[in-house]
């Protein structure tokens, strides 16, 4: 008998919808659903009740801290949780970089509410839970389980802004699958490393390129409380003119400014000699981020600047694209 425990933070898998709108429920549906296997024993618990636009960094080191506590008691077996799909990845990638998990942790949502026609919350809830339960679950990060997927929450991402096949992984693919009756993985990820932080700090920010692209935002950034900056560079990390040299002054602040790309599939890489391209960005101190998109490259560098890492740690730890 495999023991699982469910912890629900809100989002659309817990939600209800009413001539055409979608609301918040008092009570999570998924408590009343009934998971039909003699092999496992489920455990629900509520820990939060919010749409994923309203969950904050402070929130997920709440799951975090909370993950940690229920893997120190030895009571289960694996672990759910359900969250909205907006920042399923973020908060689903952040637990991945922060808990150093020995017993499988899955992360699931819904693109339909509970009550709606085709509804795919209870669907992926069990399939989570089926995930959860596997042995082979175990020692592969923290998992996201969508539409019989099963991917890597380092990188998964939110495609399609209604279709139930929204969640993919660009350039690699998922890393299992959910059948009727078991479990399969054919990927496992190189390595994985956490960084137990026990606390947050702000003044991380993301910045997307584009053509244009005026000063203005970098010399805005330029301020005391900035801690960090991540750019979703143009191709494989390239910028406007205009904006290199404020990313410098920013840089001889100690401001730690990372490079990503802004495009779907393959990553930033310096390649291009002229200014603003990557190996001028690179010369200049911007450390390129492969594989990750801009919002957990950002959450990667808040965790890093959160656990006070050297210049020299930090930059390797944003470089590495397998930790």
């Amino acid at each position: 008998m495999k023991k699982i425990l469910a912890l629900h933070t809100g989002g659309t898998i817990s939600m209800s919808a009413s001539n055409g709108e979608v609301h918040t429920n008092e009570e999570n549906p998924l408590l009343d659903s009934q998971f039909i296997n003699d092999n496992i024993e489920l455990t629900n618990e509520v820990i939060l009740n919010k749409p994923s636009e309203h969950i904050t960094p402070e929130d997920m080191l709440v799951i975090k801290k909370k993950l940690q506590e229920v893997e120190r008691e030895g009571i289960y077996d694996g672990i759910v949780v359900t969250h909205g799909t907006d920042t399923l990845e973020e908060t689903a990638y952040f637990l991945d970089l922060t808990v150093p998990n020995k017993i499988p942790i899955v992360v699931t949502g819904a693109m339909r509410s509970s009550n709606e026609l085709g509804s795919d919350g209870v669907y992926n809830f069990q399939s989570a839970v089926l995930t959860a339960a596997s042995d082979e679950a175990a020692d592969k990060g923290v998992l996201v389980v969508m539409n019989d997927e099963i991917h890597t929450a380092r990188y998964v991402t939110k495609t399609h802004t209604t279709n139930v096949n929204t969640f993919r992984t660009p350039t690699f693919g998922p890393i299992g699958m959910v059948y009727k009756r078991d479990i399969r993985f054919f990927q496992a990820l190189i390595k994985q490393q956490a960084c137990d932080i026990q606390s947050l700090k702000d003044g991380v920010y993301l910045v997307k390129a584009y053509a244009g692209m005026s000063a203005i935002i970098f010399e805005a950034l330029n301020r005391p409380d900035t801690k960090g900056v991540v750019i979703e560079g143009l191709g494989a990390g390239n910028l406007p003119v205009e904006v290199v040299e404020p990313i410098q002054v920013l840089i001889d602040r100690d401001v730690p400014v990372v490079m990503v790309s802004r495009c779907y599939n393959g990553v930033a890489e310096p390649i291009y000699d002229y200014i603003g391209g990557g190996i001028d960005l690179e010369r200049m101190g911007v450390i390129f981020c492969q594989g990750l998109n801009g919002p957990k490259a950002r959450l990667k560098l808040q965790i890093a600047v959160s656990g006070n890492m050297s210049d020299e740690h930090l930059a390797k730890y944003m470089q590495d694209a397998v930790s």
